[in-house]
């Protein structure tokens, strides 16, 4: 991502199940003023050589506790994608916890997390012919990619410690977030029905905004809501007085 120092406000961007930072390359630019952070799991791109996570919530705490170290009190969003939604709402948590404001919270491609309940098989259930299948459903990787060994051999094993990381999650009783959220989900998705992304409006005491796109799972891959999160943020208080 390009530093902007001088940018109004900044947006950090958490990736889905298996990605890296790359999946937002462009937000930056796409976004003008805006100074957008990509974050990067253990396992992976420049933190290939660390170990997997196991728990979410531990990660999203170290990722909240990266971001106070190098706070400019500038209006702080967040954006995640599937998993990474549910990792931006822990991060969220702990923000507010540690007396950080969050300007809002964009959940894309998730169910509310007080819909996970932790599967406690999670370590045997997501094999890989478990992932390959997932991924294959999901869309946005070439199958031609899950066909070709080293491939496999190279990005499987941080996808399926991600999708047993995520199996095992469950929020457990937690305060609303008092930063508004937004929750997108494309039309199509084969994972997650519009009641469950609906639902995320249980986790805010602020203003909350629903948004069904055209597309998938990966829909933002072909038409990222740009413009949605622009006029958003632009809006007072990150966008409490859009309707």
């Amino acid at each position: 991502m390009e530093p902007r120092p001088f940018a109004e406000r900044r947006l950090v961007c958490f990736p889905h199940a298996g990605g890296s930072p790359y999946f937002f390359r462009g937000w930056g630019k796409a976004l003008g003023t805006v100074e957008v952070l990509a974050v990067c799991y253990p396992g992976r791109a420049e933190r290939f050589g660390e170990p997997y996570a196991t728990e979410l919530a531990p990660m999203a705490r170290e990722t909240a506790a990266e971001l106070l170290a190098v706070d400019d009190s500038r209006p702080l969003a967040l954006f995640g994608h599937s998993m990474g939604a549910t990792v931006a709402y822990e991060t969220a948590r702990a923000l507010e916890a540690a007396g950080r404001t969050v300007d809002h919270l964009f959940a894309s491609g998730a169910r509310a997390p007080q819909l996970h309940l932790p599967d406690p098989a999670a370590a045997t259930t997501w094999d890989e012919a478990a992932v390959v299948r997932t991924l294959l459903e999901l869309g946005g990787t070439d199958p031609g990619l899950l066909r070709n060994r080293s491939f496999v051999d190279l990005v499987l094993p941080y996808i399926g410690a991600d999708f047993r990381m995520l199996a095992g999650y469950g929020r457990g009783p937690a305060e609303p977030l008092a930063c508004p959220v937004t929750a997108l989900v494309g039309a199509s998705d084969p994972r997650v029905s519009a009641a469950q992304a609906a639902a995320w409006r249980e986790v805010t005491r602020g203003p909350f905004r629903f948004r069904t796109l055209p597309g998938e799972h990966f829909y933002l891959e072909q038409d990222p809501p740009h413009e949605l999160v622009t006029r958003t943020l632009e809006a007072p208080r990150g966008g409490a007085g859009l309707p």
